[in-house]
Protein backbone atom coordinates (compact mmCIF):
# COMPACT_ATOMS: atom_id res chain seq x y z
CA UNK A 1 0.00 0.00 0.00
CA UNK A 2 2.99 2.23 0.64
CA UNK A 3 4.45 1.63 -2.59
CA UNK A 4 0.85 2.79 -4.40
CA UNK A 5 0.82 5.49 -2.08
CA UNK A 6 4.11 7.05 -3.70
CA UNK A 7 2.93 6.20 -6.97
CA UNK A 8 -0.33 8.11 -7.10
CA UNK A 9 2.17 10.67 -5.92
CA UNK A 10 4.49 10.66 -8.35
CA UNK A 11 1.98 10.53 -10.72
CA UNK A 12 0.26 13.67 -9.33
CA UNK A 13 3.24 15.37 -9.86
CA UNK A 14 4.10 14.02 -13.58
CA UNK A 15 0.48 15.32 -14.51
CA UNK A 16 0.82 18.71 -13.17
CA UNK A 17 4.82 19.61 -14.45
CA UNK A 18 6.47 18.70 -17.27
CA UNK A 19 9.09 20.79 -18.81
CA UNK A 20 8.66 21.82 -22.59
CA UNK A 21 10.99 19.77 -24.44
CA UNK A 22 11.31 18.98 -28.63
CA UNK A 23 9.64 16.00 -30.01
CA UNK A 24 12.23 12.91 -30.59
CA UNK A 25 13.55 12.06 -33.81
CA UNK A 26 11.08 9.40 -34.93
CA UNK A 27 8.20 11.84 -33.40
CA UNK A 28 9.81 14.51 -35.47
CA UNK A 29 9.93 13.74 -38.68
CA UNK A 30 6.30 11.65 -38.54
CA UNK A 31 5.35 15.43 -37.91
CA UNK A 32 6.91 16.68 -41.17
CA UNK A 33 5.58 14.22 -42.66
CA UNK A 34 2.12 14.57 -42.04
CA UNK A 35 1.76 18.01 -42.24
CA UNK A 36 2.88 18.41 -45.72
CA UNK A 37 0.86 15.01 -46.94
CA UNK A 38 -2.50 14.82 -44.74
CA UNK A 39 -5.23 17.06 -44.39
CA UNK A 40 -4.32 20.22 -41.84
CA UNK A 41 -5.62 19.99 -38.13
CA UNK A 42 -5.53 21.87 -35.65
CA UNK A 43 -1.54 22.00 -33.46
CA UNK A 44 -0.70 24.12 -30.89
CA UNK A 45 2.25 26.42 -30.97
CA UNK A 46 5.10 25.63 -28.89
CA UNK A 47 4.59 29.06 -27.07
CA UNK A 48 0.60 28.00 -25.82
CA UNK A 49 1.01 24.21 -24.77
CA UNK A 50 0.78 24.30 -21.02
CA UNK A 51 3.01 22.71 -18.58
CA UNK A 52 0.49 20.27 -17.11
CA UNK A 53 -0.38 17.03 -18.98
CA UNK A 54 -4.34 17.36 -19.73
CA UNK A 55 -5.97 16.25 -16.74
CA UNK A 56 -7.70 12.97 -18.70
CA UNK A 57 -4.39 11.15 -18.51
CA UNK A 58 -4.74 10.90 -14.85
CA UNK A 59 -7.74 8.57 -15.73
CA UNK A 60 -6.52 7.05 -18.33
CA UNK A 61 -3.34 5.94 -16.12
CA UNK A 62 -5.64 4.18 -13.14
CA UNK A 63 -7.64 2.44 -15.45
CA UNK A 64 -4.94 0.95 -17.41
CA UNK A 65 -3.46 0.37 -14.23
CA UNK A 66 -6.52 -1.99 -12.31
CA UNK A 67 -6.90 -3.56 -16.21
CA UNK A 68 -2.96 -4.46 -15.92
CA UNK A 69 -3.26 -5.76 -12.73
CA UNK A 70 -6.31 -7.96 -13.74
CA UNK A 71 -4.40 -9.07 -16.58
CA UNK A 72 -1.12 -9.99 -15.35
CA UNK A 73 -3.01 -11.30 -11.96
CA UNK A 74 -4.41 -14.03 -14.38
CA UNK A 75 -1.10 -14.55 -16.42
CA UNK A 76 0.68 -15.12 -12.61
CA UNK A 77 -1.85 -18.10 -12.50
CA UNK A 78 -3.16 -19.44 -15.44
CA UNK A 79 -0.26 -21.95 -16.41
CA UNK A 80 0.18 -23.04 -12.46
CA UNK A 81 -3.28 -23.63 -11.96
CA UNK A 82 -3.70 -26.09 -14.89
CA UNK A 83 -0.78 -28.10 -13.78
CA UNK A 84 -1.04 -28.27 -9.98
CA UNK A 85 -4.71 -27.94 -9.75
CA UNK A 86 -6.43 -29.22 -12.83
CA UNK A 87 -3.34 -31.90 -13.57
CA UNK A 88 -2.59 -30.59 -17.11
CA UNK A 89 0.25 -31.99 -18.87
CA UNK A 90 2.72 -29.72 -19.20
CA UNK A 91 2.27 -29.06 -22.70
CA UNK A 92 -1.02 -29.02 -22.46
CA UNK A 93 -0.93 -26.09 -20.20
CA UNK A 94 1.79 -24.01 -22.16
CA UNK A 95 -0.75 -24.74 -25.32
CA UNK A 96 -3.61 -23.32 -23.04
CA UNK A 97 -1.62 -20.42 -22.29
CA UNK A 98 0.12 -20.01 -26.24
CA UNK A 99 -3.53 -19.66 -27.35
CA UNK A 100 -5.09 -17.36 -24.52
CA UNK A 101 -2.43 -15.02 -24.94
CA UNK A 102 -2.29 -14.78 -28.19
CA UNK A 103 -6.13 -14.75 -28.92
CA UNK A 104 -5.90 -11.75 -26.35
CA UNK A 105 -3.53 -9.50 -28.53
CA UNK A 106 -5.75 -10.71 -32.13
CA UNK A 107 -9.10 -9.12 -30.89
CA UNK A 108 -8.04 -5.81 -30.48
CA UNK A 109 -7.98 -5.82 -34.50
CA UNK A 110 -11.34 -5.96 -34.40
CA UNK A 111 -12.50 -3.58 -31.36
CA UNK A 112 -10.03 -1.17 -33.15
CA UNK A 113 -12.02 -1.29 -35.77
CA UNK A 114 -15.75 -0.67 -33.78
CA UNK A 115 -14.46 2.14 -32.18
CA UNK A 116 -12.81 3.99 -35.21
CA UNK A 117 -16.48 3.39 -37.03
CA UNK A 118 -19.42 3.35 -34.64
CA UNK A 119 -18.28 3.11 -30.90
CA UNK A 120 -15.69 5.25 -30.06
CA UNK A 121 -13.14 4.38 -27.95
CA UNK A 122 -14.93 5.71 -24.38
CA UNK A 123 -18.03 3.39 -25.27
CA UNK A 124 -15.47 0.24 -26.55
CA UNK A 125 -13.68 0.56 -23.20
CA UNK A 126 -16.61 0.47 -21.06
CA UNK A 127 -18.09 -2.67 -23.09
CA UNK A 128 -14.22 -4.43 -22.92
CA UNK A 129 -13.90 -3.73 -19.38
CA UNK A 130 -17.23 -5.31 -18.40
CA UNK A 131 -16.64 -8.49 -20.30
CA UNK A 132 -13.42 -8.64 -18.57
CA UNK A 133 -14.80 -8.24 -15.33
CA UNK A 134 -17.14 -11.30 -15.86
CA UNK A 135 -14.15 -13.45 -17.51
CA UNK A 136 -12.26 -13.36 -13.83
CA UNK A 137 -15.37 -14.05 -11.86
CA UNK A 138 -16.22 -17.04 -14.09
CA UNK A 139 -12.34 -18.30 -13.56
CA UNK A 140 -13.06 -17.63 -9.90
CA UNK A 141 -16.26 -20.00 -10.09
CA UNK A 142 -14.62 -23.58 -10.90
CA UNK A 143 -12.83 -23.41 -8.06
CA UNK A 144 -15.27 -22.95 -5.69
CA UNK A 145 -18.15 -25.51 -7.57
CA UNK A 146 -15.51 -28.07 -9.25
CA UNK A 147 -18.55 -29.69 -10.93
CA UNK A 148 -19.17 -26.30 -13.26
CA UNK A 149 -15.20 -26.51 -14.04
CA UNK A 150 -16.06 -28.04 -17.63
CA UNK A 151 -18.69 -24.98 -18.35
CA UNK A 152 -16.79 -22.19 -17.01
CA UNK A 153 -12.76 -22.58 -17.52
CA UNK A 154 -13.36 -21.73 -21.30
CA UNK A 155 -15.47 -19.64 -21.35
CA UNK A 156 -13.97 -17.82 -18.85
CA UNK A 157 -10.82 -17.18 -21.21
CA UNK A 158 -13.40 -15.99 -24.10
CA UNK A 159 -14.92 -13.48 -21.80
CA UNK A 160 -11.38 -12.24 -21.27
CA UNK A 161 -10.01 -12.30 -24.55
CA UNK A 162 -13.56 -10.67 -26.14
CA UNK A 163 -12.76 -8.18 -23.36
CA UNK A 164 -9.85 -7.30 -24.01
CA UNK A 165 -10.11 -6.70 -27.78
CA UNK A 166 -12.21 -3.89 -27.01
CA UNK A 167 -10.79 -2.27 -24.12
CA UNK A 168 -6.64 -2.65 -24.98
CA UNK A 169 -6.49 -0.46 -28.33
CA UNK A 170 -8.78 2.10 -27.64
CA UNK A 171 -7.57 2.78 -24.00
CA UNK A 172 -4.00 3.06 -25.85
CA UNK A 173 -5.38 5.34 -28.42
CA UNK A 174 -7.26 7.95 -26.09
CA UNK A 175 -3.94 8.79 -24.67
CA UNK A 176 -2.14 9.92 -27.85
CA UNK A 177 -5.53 11.93 -28.62
CA UNK A 178 -5.39 14.16 -25.37
CA UNK A 179 -2.66 15.86 -27.23
CA UNK A 180 -2.50 18.31 -30.16
CA UNK A 181 -0.57 16.56 -33.62
CA UNK A 182 2.80 18.82 -32.80
CA UNK A 183 2.70 18.42 -28.91
CA UNK A 184 5.67 17.51 -27.34
CA UNK A 185 3.85 16.43 -23.86
CA UNK A 186 2.84 13.39 -26.06
CA UNK A 187 6.12 10.90 -25.09
CA UNK A 188 6.07 11.78 -21.72
CA UNK A 189 2.69 10.96 -21.54
CA UNK A 190 2.62 7.70 -23.10
CA UNK A 191 5.66 7.28 -20.47
CA UNK A 192 4.07 8.15 -18.00
CA UNK A 193 1.02 6.01 -19.23
CA UNK A 194 3.54 2.82 -19.35
CA UNK A 195 4.32 3.51 -15.80
CA UNK A 196 0.49 2.33 -15.00
CA UNK A 197 0.63 -0.54 -16.93
CA UNK A 198 4.02 -1.99 -14.71
CA UNK A 199 2.77 -0.53 -11.52
CA UNK A 200 -0.45 -3.17 -12.05
CA UNK A 201 1.96 -5.54 -13.39
CA UNK A 202 4.15 -5.41 -10.46
CA UNK A 203 0.92 -5.75 -7.75
CA UNK A 204 -0.59 -8.32 -9.75
CA UNK A 205 1.60 -10.74 -9.02
CA UNK A 206 1.49 -10.27 -5.06
CA UNK A 207 -1.93 -10.13 -4.76
CA UNK A 208 -3.39 -12.52 -7.06
CA UNK A 209 -0.19 -14.45 -6.97
CA UNK A 210 -0.42 -14.74 -3.25
CA UNK A 211 -3.94 -15.45 -2.92
CA UNK A 212 -4.25 -17.87 -5.52
CA UNK A 213 -1.20 -20.04 -4.36
CA UNK A 214 -1.54 -19.64 -0.65
CA UNK A 215 -5.25 -19.42 -0.05
CA UNK A 216 -7.01 -20.54 -2.76
CA UNK A 217 -7.21 -20.41 -6.95
CA UNK A 218 -10.23 -18.83 -6.20
CA UNK A 219 -9.27 -15.91 -4.81
CA UNK A 220 -6.83 -14.97 -7.25
CA UNK A 221 -9.05 -15.24 -9.52
CA UNK A 222 -11.53 -13.46 -7.96
CA UNK A 223 -8.83 -10.66 -7.05
CA UNK A 224 -7.91 -9.82 -10.42
CA UNK A 225 -12.05 -9.54 -11.08
CA UNK A 226 -11.82 -6.81 -8.39
CA UNK A 227 -9.42 -5.24 -9.79
CA UNK A 228 -10.93 -5.09 -13.45
CA UNK A 229 -14.17 -3.21 -11.80
CA UNK A 230 -12.02 -0.93 -10.06
CA UNK A 231 -10.76 0.24 -13.27
CA UNK A 232 -13.76 0.79 -15.16
CA UNK A 233 -15.14 2.72 -11.54
CA UNK A 234 -12.13 5.25 -12.25
CA UNK A 235 -13.18 5.78 -15.93
CA UNK A 236 -16.83 6.15 -15.08
CA UNK A 237 -16.34 8.86 -12.77
CA UNK A 238 -12.77 10.13 -14.25
CA UNK A 239 -14.51 10.20 -18.06
CA UNK A 240 -15.71 14.13 -18.18
CA UNK A 241 -11.58 14.46 -17.61
CA UNK A 242 -11.44 13.42 -21.17
CA UNK A 243 -13.32 16.38 -22.88
CA UNK A 244 -14.75 15.10 -26.39
CA UNK A 245 -11.59 12.43 -26.83
CA UNK A 246 -12.85 8.67 -27.01
CA UNK A 247 -16.57 10.07 -28.13
CA UNK A 248 -18.13 8.06 -31.35
CA UNK A 249 -18.10 8.81 -34.37
CA UNK A 250 -21.67 10.48 -34.80
CA UNK A 251 -20.93 12.98 -32.21
CA UNK A 252 -18.11 14.55 -33.59
CA UNK A 253 -17.91 17.88 -35.40
CA UNK A 254 -19.84 16.72 -39.34
CA UNK A 255 -19.07 20.31 -40.84
CA UNK A 256 -15.28 18.79 -40.89
CA UNK A 257 -14.17 17.91 -44.21
CA UNK A 258 -13.91 14.34 -45.77
CA UNK A 259 -11.01 12.48 -44.80
CA UNK A 260 -8.21 12.62 -47.73
CA UNK A 261 -7.18 9.49 -49.34
CA UNK A 262 -4.44 7.84 -47.84
CA UNK A 263 -0.86 9.76 -49.16
CA UNK A 264 2.38 8.61 -50.09
CA UNK A 265 4.13 9.38 -46.74
CA UNK A 266 1.34 7.87 -44.90
CA UNK A 267 1.70 4.74 -47.12
CA UNK A 268 5.57 4.41 -46.20
CA UNK A 269 4.81 5.22 -42.40
CA UNK A 270 2.35 1.83 -42.71
CA UNK A 271 5.02 0.22 -44.16
CA UNK A 272 7.71 1.18 -41.41
CA UNK A 273 5.26 0.06 -38.83
CA UNK A 274 5.06 -3.12 -40.76
CA UNK A 275 8.35 -4.06 -40.87
CA UNK A 276 8.73 -3.35 -37.01
CA UNK A 277 5.90 -5.65 -36.19
CA UNK A 278 7.94 -8.16 -37.99
CA UNK A 279 10.66 -8.01 -35.74
CA UNK A 280 8.99 -7.79 -32.75
CA UNK A 281 7.40 -10.93 -32.82
CA UNK A 282 10.90 -12.08 -31.93
CA UNK A 283 11.43 -10.07 -29.04
CA UNK A 284 8.06 -11.01 -27.75
CA UNK A 285 8.46 -14.81 -28.25
CA UNK A 286 11.05 -14.71 -26.05
CA UNK A 287 9.85 -12.23 -23.15
CA UNK A 288 6.53 -13.69 -23.30
CA UNK A 289 7.80 -17.01 -21.42
CA UNK A 290 7.48 -15.27 -18.61
CA UNK A 291 4.44 -16.60 -17.80
CA UNK A 292 4.89 -20.13 -19.10
CA UNK A 293 8.21 -21.95 -19.36
CA UNK A 294 9.95 -19.42 -16.99
CA UNK A 295 6.72 -19.63 -14.26
CA UNK A 296 7.51 -23.20 -14.41
CA UNK A 297 11.01 -22.90 -13.95
CA UNK A 298 10.35 -21.36 -10.85
CA UNK A 299 8.40 -23.53 -9.51
CA UNK A 300 9.82 -26.33 -10.53
CA UNK A 301 13.83 -26.10 -11.25
CA UNK A 302 14.05 -22.93 -8.36
CA UNK A 303 14.90 -23.29 -5.19
CA UNK A 304 12.73 -20.91 -3.16
CA UNK A 305 13.27 -21.00 0.64
CA UNK A 306 13.93 -18.14 2.34
CA UNK A 307 14.43 -17.99 5.90
CA UNK A 308 12.05 -21.06 6.58
CA UNK A 309 8.98 -19.32 3.67
CA UNK A 310 8.91 -20.98 0.27
CA UNK A 311 8.50 -17.84 -2.22
CA UNK A 312 5.52 -18.16 -4.02
CA UNK A 313 6.39 -18.87 -7.47
CA UNK A 314 4.03 -16.38 -9.06
CA UNK A 315 6.16 -13.71 -7.06
CA UNK A 316 8.82 -13.96 -9.65
CA UNK A 317 6.82 -12.29 -12.62
CA UNK A 318 6.99 -8.73 -10.14
CA UNK A 319 10.61 -8.17 -11.19
CA UNK A 320 10.16 -6.99 -14.36
CA UNK A 321 7.33 -4.55 -13.49
CA UNK A 322 8.88 -3.20 -10.33
CA UNK A 323 12.24 -3.28 -12.60
CA UNK A 324 10.37 -1.02 -14.96
CA UNK A 325 9.28 1.44 -12.18
CA UNK A 326 12.86 1.71 -10.79
CA UNK A 327 14.86 1.67 -13.79
CA UNK A 328 12.42 3.86 -17.01
CA UNK A 329 13.46 7.39 -15.09
CA UNK A 330 17.06 6.13 -15.08
CA UNK A 331 16.75 5.21 -18.75
CA UNK A 332 14.93 8.37 -20.02
CA UNK A 333 17.81 10.14 -18.51
CA UNK A 334 20.41 8.38 -20.28
CA UNK A 335 18.56 8.43 -23.79
CA UNK A 336 17.90 12.25 -23.11
CA UNK A 337 22.14 12.72 -22.64
CA UNK A 338 23.01 10.33 -25.65
CA UNK A 339 20.61 11.87 -28.50
CA UNK A 340 21.87 15.33 -27.36
CA UNK A 341 25.54 13.89 -27.98
CA UNK A 342 27.46 12.84 -31.14
CA UNK A 343 26.24 9.37 -30.82
CA UNK A 344 22.89 9.66 -31.19
CA UNK A 345 21.03 6.21 -31.72
CA UNK A 346 17.30 6.17 -33.79
CA UNK A 347 14.44 4.71 -32.04
CA UNK A 348 14.96 1.41 -34.40
CA UNK A 349 18.60 0.86 -33.43
CA UNK A 350 17.56 1.35 -30.02
CA UNK A 351 15.15 -1.45 -30.60
CA UNK A 352 17.31 -3.93 -31.83
CA UNK A 353 19.82 -3.12 -28.93
CA UNK A 354 16.81 -4.59 -26.50
CA UNK A 355 16.42 -7.85 -28.47
CA UNK A 356 20.16 -8.37 -28.13
CA UNK A 357 19.94 -7.71 -24.30
CA UNK A 358 16.49 -9.93 -23.92
CA UNK A 359 19.26 -12.56 -25.97
CA UNK A 360 22.08 -12.15 -23.43
CA UNK A 361 19.06 -12.87 -20.48
CA UNK A 362 18.43 -15.99 -22.53
CA UNK A 363 22.03 -17.15 -22.27
CA UNK A 364 21.41 -17.12 -18.57
CA UNK A 365 18.85 -18.53 -18.18
CA UNK A 366 19.74 -21.92 -20.91
CA UNK A 367 23.00 -22.26 -18.54
CA UNK A 368 20.42 -22.04 -15.29
CA UNK A 369 18.46 -24.73 -16.39
CA UNK A 370 21.55 -26.71 -17.60
CA UNK A 371 22.85 -26.34 -13.97
CA UNK A 372 19.11 -27.72 -12.48
CA UNK A 373 19.30 -30.77 -14.59
CA UNK A 374 22.53 -31.44 -13.67
CA UNK A 375 21.91 -30.56 -9.91
CA UNK A 376 18.09 -30.62 -8.96
CA UNK A 377 17.31 -27.04 -8.41
CA UNK A 378 19.31 -23.83 -8.74
CA UNK A 379 19.23 -20.55 -6.60
CA UNK A 380 16.60 -17.72 -7.53
CA UNK A 381 19.44 -15.41 -8.01
CA UNK A 382 19.80 -17.02 -11.58
CA UNK A 383 15.97 -15.98 -12.62
CA UNK A 384 16.31 -12.97 -10.88
CA UNK A 385 19.29 -11.92 -13.19
CA UNK A 386 17.43 -12.76 -16.43
CA UNK A 387 14.16 -10.95 -15.39
CA UNK A 388 16.76 -7.58 -14.74
CA UNK A 389 18.44 -7.88 -18.62
CA UNK A 390 14.56 -8.81 -20.06
CA UNK A 391 13.85 -5.81 -18.23
CA UNK A 392 16.64 -4.11 -19.67
CA UNK A 393 15.51 -5.09 -23.25
CA UNK A 394 12.25 -3.88 -22.52
CA UNK A 395 13.25 -0.41 -22.02
CA UNK A 396 14.91 -0.35 -25.27
CA UNK A 397 12.26 -1.68 -27.11
CA UNK A 398 8.77 -1.22 -25.90
CA UNK A 399 8.17 2.36 -24.52
CA UNK A 400 8.78 3.49 -27.97
CA UNK A 401 5.82 1.07 -29.53
CA UNK A 402 2.78 2.49 -28.60
CA UNK A 403 4.45 6.16 -29.27
CA UNK A 404 5.33 5.07 -32.45
CA UNK A 405 2.09 3.72 -33.96
CA UNK A 406 0.46 7.01 -32.49
CA UNK A 407 2.80 9.34 -34.02
CA UNK A 408 2.58 7.32 -37.73
CA UNK A 409 -0.70 6.01 -38.43
CA UNK A 410 -3.11 7.86 -40.31
CA UNK A 411 -5.31 10.01 -38.05
CA UNK A 412 -8.68 7.94 -39.58
CA UNK A 413 -6.80 4.53 -38.30
CA UNK A 414 -5.56 5.05 -35.24
CA UNK A 415 -7.16 2.36 -33.32
CA UNK A 416 -6.99 0.04 -36.37
CA UNK A 417 -3.39 0.54 -36.24
CA UNK A 418 -2.58 0.01 -32.78
CA UNK A 419 -5.06 -3.26 -32.92
CA UNK A 420 -2.78 -4.68 -36.08
CA UNK A 421 0.32 -4.11 -33.71
CA UNK A 422 -0.98 -6.18 -31.26
CA UNK A 423 -1.35 -8.48 -33.55
CA UNK A 424 1.98 -8.89 -34.11
CA UNK A 425 2.39 -9.41 -30.23
CA UNK A 426 -0.73 -11.78 -30.46
CA UNK A 427 1.80 -14.04 -32.70
CA UNK A 428 4.87 -13.49 -30.41
CA UNK A 429 2.57 -14.93 -27.01
CA UNK A 430 0.91 -17.99 -29.72
CA UNK A 431 4.50 -18.72 -30.56
CA UNK A 432 5.74 -18.08 -27.09
CA UNK A 433 3.26 -21.22 -25.62
CA UNK A 434 4.08 -23.59 -28.12
CA UNK A 435 7.80 -22.89 -29.22
CA UNK A 436 9.04 -25.60 -27.07
CA UNK A 437 6.40 -28.19 -28.30
CA UNK A 438 7.71 -27.67 -31.89
CA UNK A 439 11.55 -27.83 -30.85
CA UNK A 440 10.93 -31.05 -29.41
CA UNK A 441 12.15 -33.59 -31.42
CA UNK A 442 14.33 -31.30 -32.81
CA UNK A 443 17.09 -31.61 -30.01
CA UNK A 444 17.43 -27.79 -29.97
CA UNK A 445 17.16 -26.75 -26.24
CA UNK A 446 14.17 -23.82 -25.60
CA UNK A 447 16.24 -21.30 -24.19
CA UNK A 448 19.49 -21.29 -26.38
CA UNK A 449 16.73 -21.87 -29.51
CA UNK A 450 15.65 -17.77 -28.19
CA UNK A 451 19.04 -16.95 -27.53
CA UNK A 452 19.80 -17.27 -31.75
CA UNK A 453 16.47 -15.57 -32.44
CA UNK A 454 16.51 -12.82 -30.32
CA UNK A 455 20.33 -11.47 -30.82
CA UNK A 456 19.91 -12.76 -34.37
CA UNK A 457 16.97 -10.45 -34.97
CA UNK A 458 18.59 -7.77 -33.05
CA UNK A 459 21.31 -7.53 -35.71
CA UNK A 460 19.67 -7.86 -38.60
CA UNK A 461 17.18 -4.88 -37.52
CA UNK A 462 19.80 -2.96 -36.59
CA UNK A 463 21.43 -3.17 -40.37
CA UNK A 464 18.25 -2.31 -42.21
CA UNK A 465 17.89 0.77 -39.77
CA UNK A 466 18.58 3.23 -41.93
CA UNK A 467 16.24 1.83 -45.04
CA UNK A 468 13.47 1.83 -42.04
CA UNK A 469 14.81 5.25 -40.69
CA UNK A 470 14.38 6.63 -44.87
CA UNK A 471 10.68 5.14 -44.37
CA UNK A 472 10.08 7.31 -41.57
CA UNK A 473 11.04 10.65 -43.09
CA UNK A 474 9.36 13.06 -45.59
CA UNK A 475 11.91 13.42 -48.28
CA UNK A 476 11.47 16.66 -49.76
Amino acid sequence: MKLLTVMIGVVRTATTFVPTKKPNQLTQHALNSRSMNSTPRTTAHPHTIPNRHPPGLRILFFAEMWERFSYYGMRALLVLYLVNALGYARADALQVYATYTGLVYITPILGGFLADRWLGCRRAVFIGGAIMALGHFAMAVPSLLPSLLPSLLYPGLALLIIGNGFFKPNISTMVGRLYEEQDPRRDGGYTIFYMGINLGGFLAPLVCGYLGEEHGWHYGFAAAGVGMVLGLITFWYGQHRLGSVGLPPRRRDHTAPPPTPLSASDRRNLLALAIMGFFIVFFWMGFEQAGGTMNLFADQQTDRHLLGWEIPASYFQSINPLAIILFAPLFSYLWTRIDRSGYALSPVVKQAIGMIILGLGFVVLAIAQERAQQFGQVGPGWLIAVYFLHTMGELCLSPIGLSMVSTLAPQRMTSLCMGLWFTAIAIANYLAGTLESLLQHTGISLFWFLVSSSIGAGLLLWLISPLLQRLMTKKP
